[in-house]
């Protein structure tokens, strides 16, 4: 077996780290060994659950969790609690869904750390979107179909900035991957439609990936809202928009995936 080194976690050190897209499978060995290493994890609510089972025997457990359209913590609250925490000498782990640094406030978080002279390391994580969609089979990118692939986040307010921002998406011609679109679902669909793009545009969603309850939905543009509406198809999910997604067709039939997890999937 390969003999791994991994970094000291110091006392007065705040790591961010990326929990993957849910399956606990998927956290990466320097995941493991900083919730291991860490003496309180403040998570937030799209964590599963037994993540959390990785922790050091002993460590408090600290919920940050912020969920749209809930009560949720405020984001320089959380900052603060992360700061008073490293300042007393604790281990802090601040454990994100996916990516700390892909729509987690993973960048904001890191700038507060090191503006308050926190030192912090960043523990990278599997995004949601680019791993929901190879596991359900679509790739990110292939020669035959696009050379770029677009991480956006669908969760704003209907206002004039977002609606420039997703008709500037649609007239690159290029693929979508959405998060945290589901409540803006039909209105982003109208103005990729208005800004050019196909109504047969091939869209996939993928809902509670890696979970029991996962499903996915193939459709088009024209028709995405009103299927998703039909099928029930809900937070948290993902929706891929473009060429790649109709490549599920083809890759799906010979596509073994493991057991998919009994936990509970976090939010959009």
């Amino acid at each position: 077996m390969t003999d791994l080194s991994f970094p000291e976690f110091r006392s007065g050190e705040v790591w961010l780290v990326g929990a993957g897209p849910g399956d606990p499978r998927l956290l990466t060995l320097l995941a493991v060994h900083a919730l291991k290493s860490g003496d309180v994890v403040v998570h937030d609510e799209l964590i599963d659950k037994r993540v959390l089972g990785f922790a050091s025997e002993g460590a408090e457990i600290l919920s940050a969790g912020k969920r749209g359209g809930k009560p949720s913590a405020h984001q320089a609250d959380i900052n603060d609690r992360l700061i008073e925490l490293a300042r007393a000498g604790r281990k802090v782990v601040r454990l994100k869904g996916g990516d700390p640094f892909v729509f987690g406030r993973g960048g904001e978080e890191a700038i507060t750390l090191a503006r308050a002279g926190v030192p912090f390391r960043i523990v990278p994580g599997l995004t949601s979107g680019l791993t929901a969609a190879a596991l359900a089979g679509i790739p990110a990118t292939t020669r035959q179909t696009n050379h770029a692939v677009i991480l956006a986040t669908g969760h704003r307010a209907l206002d004039e900035e977002a609606m420039r921002d997703w008709a500037a998406m649609a007239r690159t011609g290029q693929p979508i991957i959405f998060y945290m679109a589901i409540s803006n679902l039909e209105r982003i669909c109208a103005v990729l439609r208005d800004a050019g793009m196909d109504a047969r545009t091939p869209v996939t969603f993928i809902m509670a990936s890696t979970y029991e309850a996962e499903r996915t939905l193939d459709t088009t543009l024209e028709h995405a809202a009103r299927d998703a509406r039909e099928h029930a198809i809900t937070a948290p999910a993902l929706i891929v928009i473009g060429a790649i997604a109709a490549l599920r067709g083809e890759i799906t039939p010979w596509l073994r995936r493991e057991p998919q997890q009994t936990g509970k999937p976090g939010g959009d």
